[in-house]
């Protein structure tokens, strides 16, 4: 991709921030919880009624509506070439549960307000220009859904009954009007985009225990997450010998904490998480005869991912041997680390240093539909402070002069990829 220069009537362009504001104001209470927080999750009528929203303000903005069948909703700014590729801004606005505000729903509204700019202030861009909403990024059914479909990687057993039941996903597909046996159709042809830019607030403290204005994302960790069971053998919690009991639950809380021992101190850049246990019976006075987990693992390099793996896994059977338990490790999902574009890289460094803005760069250790994208076409995304480093909860918050700023330079970052070069 060439950075263009662009014009000097267009470099000092600046998005409506009070605009985008009544926007964020006004969506913010779809889905609205008791709490404060945000219940929009993916295909959830609280979602679908998101989607309308968006829709409208971007036929109010003069743009083209355009869904495709895996439900991923856009504006397109069209520029006068037909021919031309298209330029692809964008996030999620699906939540999860009683989440917060700001994730996802800032990137896609930067997004629109930036084409509502451009087309205002008559800019003719030399690439088509797309602000995208992808369906589940947050994974209430699958992950990054939206994106992996645009870019060709859903399988036919992330539809299909193969593996697990996705019967309640294909009928929450078929409600939004969505085909389940259409998704692969939504697969794009990468020379088709020229690229793929994201705004997005940090959801950690290092923007803000260092006073920089923008985050300049380099990379993306990567992520598995695994199904362990341990099994036992169920018995009266009373009459049993200690000595010999095959308690499934010792064994899953001994592979916990070795786990995350094991983690801090060979990986330091890694994280291991585990979130849900699940025991079997299920009773106060029963021995557990099974205890399953899901867990997850992050990391930015790939090799040390892989590292991690092996080391997860080797623990696990060795927690297992300790209590007489067997143990069966089933892989759920893996979305490789990812690189941004230098030349992405490049262009929001500039546009902040235009902006008079401090920045820095950083890796990503949540995942975004920018990790999807890199693996598709060149991909950028910039960060802005989030309050405390709070995500994913009611009390998430980033200060709005940061979204403006964010979104600028954003506009900016548009504007180097999309203008036209000069006569």
């Amino acid at each position: 991709m060439n950075l263009r220069s662009p014009r000097s009537t267009t470099r000092q362009l600046t998005i409506n921030g009070e605009r985008m504001r009544a926007d964020f104001e006004e969506l913010s209470l779809i889905g609205l919880s008791p709490s404060g927080g945000i219940n929009r999750l993916a295909l959830s009528p609280e979602d679908l009624r998101a989607r309308q929203w968006l829709a409208d303000r971007i036929e109010e903005a003069g743009l083209i509506v355009r869904d495709d069948d895996a439900a991923n909703l856009s504006g397109v700014f069209l520029c006068p070439d037909p021919q031309a590729r298209t330029l692809l801004v964008g996030s999620h606005l699906d939540s999860v549960p009683n989440g917060g505000r700001f994730d996802g729903t800032i990137g896609v509204l930067a997004g629109l307000e930036c084409l509502r700019t451009l087309r205002e202030s008559g800019f003719q861009p030399a690439l088509h220009l797309e602000v995208i909403n992808f369906t589940d990024d947050e994974g209430c059914w699958k992950s990054m859904f939206g994106s992996r479909a645009l870019t060709g990687l859903i399988e036919p057993e992330d539809i299909s009954d193969v593996r697990v039941d996705n019967g309640p996903f294909r009928a929450a597909l078929t409600r939004a009007g969505i085909d389940p046996r259409a998704v692969f159709r939504a697969r794009r042809d990468p020379k088709s985009i020229a690229g793929y830019l994201e705004l997005h607030i940090e959801q950690g403290t290092r923007l803000e225990r260092a006073g920089v204005s923008i985050g300049v994302v380099t990379g993306v960790v990567g992520r598995m997450n695994y199904r362990i069971c341990f099994h036992g053998q169920a018995a009266h919690s009373g009459t049993t010998d200690m000595y010999k009991r095959r308690d499934a639950l010792r064994g899953a809380a001994l592979f916990i904490v070795r786990a995350h021992d094991a983690v801090r101190a060979r990986y330091g850049d890694g994280i291991f998480n585990c979130g849900d246990v699940e025991v079997k019976p299920g009773a106060f006075n029963i021995i557990p005869s099974e205890a399953c987990l899901n867990i997850e693992c992050r990391h930015v390099s790939e090799t040390l991912m892989n590292e991690m793996e092996t080391a997860i896994i080797g623990i696990a059977r060795e927690c297992a041997a300790s209590y007489d338990l067997t143990v069966t490790m089933e892989p759920i999902a893996r979305i490789p680390a990812a690189s941004m574009a230098p030349e992405m890289i490049e262009a929001i460094e500039r546009s902040a240093s235009e902006l008079n803005l401090t920045h820095m760069r950083l890796i990503s250790y949540a995942g975004h539909a920018a990790q999807v994208m890199s693996r598709f076409t060149p991909s950028g995304m910039i960060f802005v402070p989030s309050v405390g480093g709070v995500g994913h909860r009611p009390e998430e918050f980033t200060e709005w002069d940061d979204v403006v700023n964010g979104a600028n330079v954003l506009l900016q970052t548009i504007l180097k990829l999309a203008a036209p070069t000069p006569d």
